[in-house]
């Protein structure tokens, strides 16, 4: 029940067009049975001789409700389909407002195709709810009380007969198909998002599956995802069939009760026999208002386990939260970090990701953070970036702790190039306008240059137009990271956060792009993570990490001077590229 009753909390914004919907489909309804009833008593009287004057008006009745059915119909379509197209589309909002605050920290164990899932199929799936599931049972209570009265003004008997046989179909067999539906609807809902998810992943990792042959487990996995949608849509097509079977049986039952009571009530001269086709019609048209709330409760479940699916990922607490009374404005740029200490969720058992960080970065600083891999260089760059609540000690902007002020506002302080950049399948003017919306090609142009960009893009065809595939697979990793780059640039923050900037990139190329920035960023703060010893001369000061401390500071020199990490890493750098040269 709580799951439904958040269902019907989206209803709100859009109650006018559902009892639009509502109201038009009743009276589509009651037009279908009018044209049966009117048509019925039509040829019943002309079977009679009359006048033509005395069928007037069921002839007009017949061509009216003939058309308006029509007409009715048309505009109920128009209505529910509105309805549910402003539904979705306030699902789909509602929805990634409530993923945004959870990224990255809450969606990093999450499949990015069970993710993919809920954003459309499970949102897709509910559209059938309010249409479908909703909405024809309210249908159904105007129809039931129209056609009551109407059987009550030949008899209280045929009223209460058709009312009865009614239910049976509207509330008994709707109870079996939710019966008989709920555990498939379930595993349904699960077999399409398993499968979904499988597909998402073995297309993102197929290089990976191709180089270490995995392709033969990767599709005994998708076949066993497979053969369980497959089963589960099986069992429901077969629920679908009984159901539509007892459907036929119970109407045609229901419209054969009504003939013979009416039969008998024109036999026994309380009902003129001109009105008998006219009832037994008209009860007939009646089963058409519940003929469609079984196979409602038939897909209830898995429109039910499609929204707890949202909810449960709504329901995620952020692993960051604003306190209230939040600061938008940021005054400076200095930023200071003491005593700062993290620890992954689930892993309290393990060292400390972080322990012990401090320094200090006013405006114009640039700082390296030097060390091997898993030493918490780029978890130092997500707890600075609010992504992660920190466990101990003070980040501070301006003087001020970071929790005065919202999560945007510090990340607005921030330009960051990630070692694994994101590219939106689209063009290479487009991926750098992400960053700043209003740049100019001189802006955009001077990014690229600075990159070591430009070059490339001239060569191209299509220029800044070129499309640089899903996930900008069309282009190189070097490519990939200066493109990033050049974005970075567009963003005019006060901090840089770079993490390995040059890591895909050959030895000319590095050092001419290091080059670059130190020009463009000047007056700039600056953190660098690396594990290559280039260009750290220009460093206002390094912090070399183990095992989430800093064990060493100072600058190049001063660091190379003493015995510790970073002289071995030098000493082993140097002996490496001693090795090339030979």
């Amino acid at each position: 029940m709580k799951t439904m009753s958040r269902l019907l909390h989206f209803i709100l914004p859009v109650w006018r067009w559902l009892l639009l919907a509502v109201g038009l489909g009743a009276l589509t309804i009651a037009s279908s049975i009018a044209l049966l009833a009117t048509s019925a008593y039509l040829i019943s009287a002309a079977a009679l001789h009359p006048s033509i004057a005395e069928l007037q008006v069921a002839i007009v009745g017949v061509r009216f409700f003939g058309l308006s059915r029509g007409v009715f119909r048309y505009l109920e379509r128009l209505t529910s389909h509105e309805t549910t197209f402003r539904l979705l589309g306030r699902l789909r909002v509602w929805f990634y407002g409530v993923l945004e605050p959870l990224a990255p920290a809450r969606l990093g164990g999450e499949r990015s195709g069970d993710l993919l899932s809920r954003f459309l199929a499970d949102i897709e799936t509910l559209e059938n709810f309010y249409v479908r599931v909703l909405a024809p049972p309210l249908v159904a209570l105007v129809i039931l009380a129209g056609t009551g009265l109407f059987m009550a003004g030949f008899d209280v008997r045929l009223s209460a007969l058709l009312l009865a046989t009614l239910l049976l179909v509207g509330v008994g067999l709707t109870w079996l198909s939710l019966v008989l539906g709920r555990k498939p609807g379930q595993v349904l809902v699960e077999a399409k998002a398993s499968l979904q998810a499988d597909l998402v992943d073995g297309l993102q990792g197929l290089p990976d599956l191709l180089v270490y042959d995995g392709l033969p487990a990767y599709f005994g996995r998708l076949d066993a995802s497979q053969t369980g949608l497959l089963q589960a849509q099986h069992r429901m097509a077969a629920i679908s069939a009984l159901q539509s079977a007892l459907n036929q049986l119970l109407t045609g039952l229901g419209t054969w009760l009504v003939l013979v009571l009416g039969i008998l009530l024109v036999s026994t001269g309380q009902l003129p026999g001109i009105y008998l086709a006219v009832i037994v019609l008209a009860a007939m048209a009646s089963f058409e208002a519940v003929q469609g709330l079984p196979l409602a409760a038939q897909y209830l479940e898995s429109n039910l386990q499609a929204a707890r699916r949202l909810f449960a990922m709504a329901d995620t607490p952020p692993a960051v939260l604003d306190i209230a009374g939040s600061q938008v404005k940021i005054g400076s740029a200095d930023l200071t970090v003491e005593d700062l200490g993290f620890t992954y969720p689930g892993t309290s058992s393990d060292p400390p990701t972080l322990s012990d960080i401090h320094f200090e970065l006013p405006v114009g600083k640039h700082i390296a953070i030097l060390g091997v891999s898993g030493s918490g260089k780029s978890t130092l760059f997500q707890v600075l970036l609010r992504f992660w609540e920190m466990d101990a000690g003070e980040i501070t902007l301006a003087g001020l702790d970071v929790h005065q002020f919202t999560q945007e506002s510090v990340r607005q302080c921030f330009s960051v190039l990630p070692q694994n950049i994101y590219l939106f399948n689209t063009s290479l003017r487009e991926n750098l306008l992400v960053a700043d919306p209003a740049a100019n090609p001189g802006q955009i142009g001077q990014a690229l240059s600075t990159a070591c960009l430009d070059e490339f893009v001239a060569s191209l065809p299509q220029g800044l137009e070129t499309l640089v595939g899903e996930r900008g697979l069309q282009l190189s990793g070097g490519e990939r990271q200066r493109l990033g780059l050049a974005r970075l640039l567009l963003k005019h923050s006060p901090i840089y956060l770079l993490d390995e900037p040059t890591a895909q990139m050959d030895t000319l190329l590095e050092a001419r792009i290091i080059r670059n920035l130190q020009t463009a960023l000047q007056g700039h703060s600056l953190l660098w993570i690396t594990q290559r010893l280039v260009g750290l001369e220009w460093m206002d000061e390094i912090l070399v990490m183990q095992a989430g401390r800093i064990s060493q500071r100072g600058t190049h020199a001063e660091l190379i001077g003493v015995d510790g990490l970073y002289k071995q890493m030098w000493l082993a750098h140097n002996d490496l590229f001693a090795l090339q040269d030979s």
